[in-house]
């Protein structure tokens, strides 16, 4: 069944609501890895989020930086998932329960769930924006393949919840390490090859480095399935006013995060390859 990706971008009861900072009090915290951790607040607007959507997290006295809603509920409770990457992600993975931090938010668009056989692909913490779209898609779709790849053991992520959310359901589960230290050696595009070789997808969900991305919309192209990619690039504000995202004429925080094939088809210049550096300049990736 075609997916329908009008309306994608969810509209918020009150834009000045959404952008506003708000101070929450992380009320709990998990160490992940040896690297990531998923800080939990309460905040209502972000109950209202659809998966995919990202916020703009303040580290007060460091900076602000965007990170995708890794978990949703409807009583408020939701999480980020945070590698240590640069100083606001070092500075952030130091909080613990009690600590404030300022959000923003929720903003860009959102993942829209498809019937049928569907994958979703994530790159190390990539995995954390796919979480809340795999609660949403084993009410809706006839089989769920989950598939990880992350440098070593020590990367893993969300490995207990994954099997919860796939218990009952027809799905599978492919694991790849680089090192070899757990499940498949070697990274997941090519496993992704693999399973396209062998198996017709109604659609391909992904989220991680760039160019696992490129790759796998790469192969979904030859196979003819239809792409959601969630993009990560530089964020100042948000809002799609200052242009630090930019790739090709979208702004990734107001025309994506996730963008569609379509999209992704008139990116092959950038998409992958380039991006902007914090001054602007565009770089290699």
């Amino acid at each position: 069944m075609p997916v329908n990706f009008r309306n994608r971008s969810p509209v918020p009861t009150s834009f000045d609501s959404v952008n506003r900072m708000r101070i929450v009090k992380i009320v709990d915290t998990k160490k992940e890895n040896c690297n990531v951790k998923t800080f939990t607040f309460v905040d209502k607007l972000c109950g209202k989020a659809e998966p995919g959507q990202f916020m703009m997290v303040w580290i007060p006295g460091i900076d602000e930086i965007p990170i995708s809603l890794s978990a949703i509920t409807s009583e408020g409770l939701s999480s980020i998932t945070v590698n240590e990457v640069g100083e606001a992600s070092k500075a952030l993975n130091q909080k613990e329960n009690g600590d404030i931090i300022g959000i923003r938010g929720p903003f860009g668009n959102c993942f829209v769930p498809a019937e049928g056989n569907v994958m979703l692909v994530g790159g190390g913490t990539g995995l954390g924006p796919l979480m809340p779209l795999t609660e949403k898609l084993v009410k809706v779709a006839s089989k769920v393949t989950v598939m990880s790849g992350v440098k070593s053991k020590c990367n893993l992520l969300f490995l207990d919840r994954i099997v919860q959310l796939l218990v009952g359901v027809a799905s599978e589960t492919v694991f790849t390490t680089e090192d070899g230290s757990y499940g498949i050696e070697g990274l997941v595009v090519d496993q992704v090859a693999q399973k396209l070789m062998n198996e017709r997808f109604d659609m391909i969900y992904t989220c991680g480095p760039e160019q696992m991305m490129y790759r796998t919309f790469l192969l979904a192209e030859q196979y003819n399935v239809p792409v959601q990619a969630s993009l990560e690039r530089i964020m100042r504000c948000g809002i799609g006013l200052c242009g630090s995202c930019q790739i090709g004429k979208l702004r990734v925080c107001k025309d994506g995060p996730i963008l569609t094939s379509e999209q992704l088809r008139g990116l092959k210049e950038e998409f992958g390859k380039i991006q902007l550096d914090f001054t602007g300049k565009k770089v290699k990736l």
